[in-house]
């Protein structure tokens, strides 16, 4: 094996291990906040369950949760808004804050530069400089494309469920089940992100929130245009008295038709998205499989002539 190629690979699997046990261990060290407040006042207990705990938990993590708030210093003004508006849209993967994916942005980006060093050894100077800016936009951006991934991924699940769980809401509602009853019925029926989103709003309304004001942090926390518009379509009724099974129904119906829309706009884009890879890959087989012998036969009769 080539000794640099070996070397790279290590350092890549060395950061890699290294991003994912600092993460883990803020994840860790986050949960461990809520434990201590059950062992509160007992020093000897809190010392024991403290010693218990990772490495990674009790010594790394408070570092880098230090090293975050002080990088939010000199971040430019909106970015950690925006970032958290990100991570809240994402699902809060492992209860990560905007601090800490500064944190895990600043690791990549010295890992990248890492596997320069070992890569720029032996290259011309137009190639070091063009390895070290692909590696730092990797290094730099490569976790904010894995967030964006994330939450298109989870604003598309909760697109595909919506009408599934307003269909059992009508039917939860029509059967004789109050509103929520009929939402803690689905929600403990449908898994999925929807189903925890709308479990977070009953959780809000038990502890005293308004369902008016549960609904519009649901709202703030999705960002889907489809949610948006049941939720709203909920509000008035609530305001202006309307029958909740009816809105349901009529909220149910218009999710299944733009459902339908849905699929059938990516039906007609079909054939258009179809058209590159016939043109470029499958008919310059199909002539070469159909044209070439003919072609060398009549190659080998202009020779022989």
């Amino acid at each position: 094996m080539d000794p640099k190629l070996f070397a790279v690979g290590s350092v890549f699997v060395a950061m890699t291990g290294l991003v994912l046990w600092v993460g883990f261990g803020i994840v860790r060290a986050r949960k461990a906040a809520t434990e201590r407040l059950a062992v509160y006042g007992s020093v000897e207990l809190i010392r024991d369950e403290t010693l218990k705990k990772p490495v990674a938990e009790r010594a790394i993590a408070p570092v880098f949760l230090a090293v975050g708030r002080v990088l939010a210093r000199f971040t430019p003004v909106g970015w950690l808004k925006k970032t958290q508006r990100r991570i809240v849209l994402a699902g809060s993967p492992g209860n990560l804050d905007a601090n800490s994916w500064a944190v895990i942005k600043l690791l990549t980006s010295i890992g990248a530069i890492i596997l320069w060093f070992f890569l720029q050894a032996d290259l011309e100077f137009r190639m070091k400089v063009l390895s070290f800016g692909l590696l730092g936009i990797l290094g730099f951006f490569g976790a904010d494309v894995w967030l964006t991934r994330k939450v298109d991924d989870r604003r598309l699940s909760m697109q595909r469920a919506l009408p599934d769980v307003l269909d059992l809401l009508v039917i939860s509602v029509e059967a004789g089940l109050g509103f929520d009853s009929a939402m803690a019925r689905v929600v403990g029926t449908v898994p999925g992100p929807l189903s925890e989103e709308f479990f977070r709003m009953l959780q809000e309304t038990r502890v005293g929130v308004s369902r008016r004001d549960a609904m519009r942090h649901l709202t703030d926390r999705t960002d889907l245009d489809e949610l948006r518009s049941f939720l709203l379509a909920m509000m008035q009724a609530e305001a202006f008295g309307v029958a909740i099974a009816q809105v349901l129904r009529v909220q149910a119906d218009e999710m299944r038709i733009q459902r339908r829309q849905r699929a059938q706009e990516k039906a007609f884009a079909a054939p258009v998205k179809m058209v590159f890879p016939l043109v470029f890959c499958i008919f310059p087989a199909l002539f070469i499989v159909l044209l070439g012998p003919a072609a060398i036969q009549i190659y080998n009769t202009f020779t022989e002539m």
